[in-house]
């Protein structure tokens, strides 16, 4: 391929995600009492959420039962021809059906949706038609309309299944925050996943320990901003002689300092430090710490034993598996007191 021909490429990917993008923005505007419907019925489900589709709308269907399982909304994907031939049998009454087509004209589909309303089911469609067959059916419907497909023949399934996909992650975060499903319940549902499993470990297995930012109580604000500019983790914390953490400063505290007034260097730092900073302790678990630190909007925390002698510190990225932390410059590691 020539570098004309890369061009034309890159141009042509760009186009379709600008079509899949103008897609996601009129769906987002069409968003409305279905949708409100659809949540309700779902968090009121005292079963399952069954989604089915077939085809493109299919595989979306299985990935939209697997997030909706792994986000505390039980779920599983029935196949409409498997459904209509014994399937059924995995349904009960207190189910919520979720149905996909983006026609709303799709056979298999629409012939098992008034089997599965004898069943006592509730059916919610989502579809690009809401006067189709489909949606007549169904007890709800979720309009999921978009202006084009971006195939260069405008017929391939590309915006309207992303759209499919889109929303159905709307439901799985609306659901999530109904339920108030936190980390530690993403952890119960991901114990073999790298986020779940470093969550599930103590903070002191993943905090640093060599080389940490610290200085005494006697030093300078100047000391303490050479520690905090060698130290790259955004704060210096500030111990006694007996290394018990008194306080921390952060990058923050230094833009606060610089805009309050004049900045003395020779004073001395614990004249303007955090006193009593948020912590996490010693074998705290690390989805609690993370909690605290989202909650706070904080980025790195001091660990402390039980009697307060500063044991470590850790980053939110440390948290989040994102490699070993070693940052320079400003701006990293601002800290709620």
């Amino acid at each position: 391929m020539d570098s004309a021909n890369g061009s034309d490429w890159l141009k042509l990917a760009r186009e379709v995600l600008d079509t899949e993008i103008e897609g996601l923005e009129a769906v987002r505007e069409q968003l409305g009492s279905g949708f409100v419907r659809a949540v309700e019925a779902m968090a009121g489900c005292t079963g399952r959420v069954v989604v089915t589709g077939v085809g493109k709308s299919g595989l979306v269907g299985r990935k939209i039962a697997a997030t909706l399982s792994s986000t505390g909304t039980p779920s599983f994907f029935l196949h409409p021809v498997e459904g209509a031939h014994g399937d059924m049998g995995m349904l009960r009454e207190e189910d919520v059906i979720l149905a996909l087509s983006n026609s709303g004209g799709t056979d298999e589909v629409n012939s098992l949706i008034p089997a599965l309303k004898s069943l006592g089911a509730t059916v919610i469609c989502m579809t690009g038609n809401t006067a189709s067959a489909m949606a007549k059916l169904s007890d709800i419907a979720i309009e999921v309309r978009v202006p084009r497909e971006a195939c260069v023949i405008g017929l391939a399934p590309t915006t309207s299944t992303t759209a499919q996909l889109a929303v159905g992650d709307a439901l799985a975060v609306c659901l999530m925050e109904h339920k108030s499903f936190s980390k530690d319940d993403f952890r119960k549902f991901h114990p073999g996943g790298t986020l779940g499993q470093r969550l599930a470990t103590s903070v002191d297995q993943l905090m640093h320990t060599a080389d940490l930012p610290v200085v005494g109580d006697g030093a300078t604000l100047k000391q303490a901003l050479e520690v905090l500019n060698a130290g790259g983790l955004g704060l210096v914390a500030i111990v006694d002689g007996g290394n018990v953490l008194l306080g921390v400063f952060t990058d923050g505290d230094v833009r606060r300092e610089v805009c309050c007034g004049p900045f003395d260097l020779s004073q001395p730092v614990v004249d303007v430090m955090t006193v009593s900073p948020k912590r996490a302790g010693v074998g705290e678990s690390s989805a609690r710490v993370l909690d605290v630190m989202e909650q706070n909007e904080i980025t790195v925390l001091p660990v402390v034993r039980e009697d307060g002698v500063l044991a470590g510190m850790v980053h939110l990225h440390d948290l989040l598996g994102k490699g070993s932390l070693r940052f320079s410059g400003s701006g990293i590691g601002e800290h709620a007191g």
